[in-house]
C-alpha cells in the first residue's frame, strides 16, 4: 500500500471488492482497481470527487475520465487554466494538470454509484495522507456533498459548523485551508440544470481568485 493510494488488489472493503472481482470478469479491458490520483502533489489545489464511474474512472484507471462529470470538471480546468493539453477521455491523452490535484474519497467504483459510510471511514487514511504530503496545499474543492463531508472528518471537524452548499466558501480552523463547494458535475446533475456550467464556472473561478 502506497502513502496515498491503495495497492492494487486493496481488499478493505468486502462490497467494494466482491463488485471489482466481478468486473474484471465483465469488463476484462477495464482498469478495475483503485484508481489513483491525478496530478501534481505540488499543486495548490486539491479536487476531491466521491468515487471512480463504472465506465469512467474505473474504465480509465484516472480519476474523472471518460464520462460526464469529468468532462464538465476537466474542460473547466483547462478553461481556467490548471489544465494544459486536449482532453480526450482516456489516460494517455497528454493532459496534464497545473497547481492542480484530482483525487476521489472512495478510490474503488461501488455499485450503483453509491458508497457507504465505512467504506469512506476505510479510504480516509488516503485521502489524510494525501493532504499531508501536498505541502503546498491551499484549498480544496470539493465536487457534491459527499467529498465535503469526507474533507471535514479527514481534519475531525463537525458537518453542522460547515455546512454544505454550492459556492460556499469554508476556511478550515485546523489546518487554515480553504474548502470550496460544488454541486457534483454528474450528467444528471447537468441534464437537470441543478448545475449549470455557468454555476461550475463562477466556483472555478472563486477558487483561481482566491488561490
Amino acid at each position: 500500500m502506497s502513502f496515498c493510494n491503495p495497492d492494487y488488489d486493496c481488499s478493505k472493503c468486502e462490497r467494494l471488492v466482491k463488485f471489482r472481482l466481478e468486473n474484471r470478469l465483465k469488463y476484462p479491458s477495464y482498469h478495475n482497481a483503485p484508481v489513483e490520483s491525478f496530478g501534481p502533489l505540488t499543486a495548490s489545489m486539491l479536487v476531491v470527487g466521491m468515487a471512480p464511474g463504472l465506465h469512467g474512472a474505473n474504465q480509465t484507471g484516472r480519476p474523472f475520465t471518460n464520462d460526464g462529470a469529468g468532462d464538465t470538471l476537466m474542460f473547466a480546468l483547462k478553461k481556467f487554466g490548471f489544465a494544459t493539453g486536449k482532453y480526450q477521455r482516456r489516460k494517455d491523452d497528454g493532459f496534464e494538470l497545473v497547481n492542480a490535484r484530482i483525487t476521489n474519497t472512495v478510490r474503488c467504483v461501488p455499485p450503483h454509484n453509491k458508497i457507504t459510510s465505512d467504506e469512506v471511514k476505510n479510504c480516509r487514511p488516503f485521502l489524510s495522507a494525501e493532504i499531508a504530503d501536498m505541502k503546498n496545499l491551499r484549498l480544496i474543492l470539493a465536487i457534491g456533498k459527499d467529498a465535503h463531508d469526507a474533507v471535514l472528518a479527514t481534519f475531525g471537524l463537525k458537518k453542522d459548523a460547515f455546512k454544505f452548499a454550492h459556492g460556499s466558501v469554508h476556511v478550515l480552523p485546523v489546518s487554515s485551508l480553504i474548502l470550496v463547494d460544488s454541486y457534483h458535475t454528474s450528467r444528471y446533475n447537468i441534464s437537470t440544470k441543478r448545475l449549470t456550467p455557468e454555476m461550475f464556472d463562477a466556483v472555478m473561478q472563486k477558487a483561481k481568485d482566491l488561490l
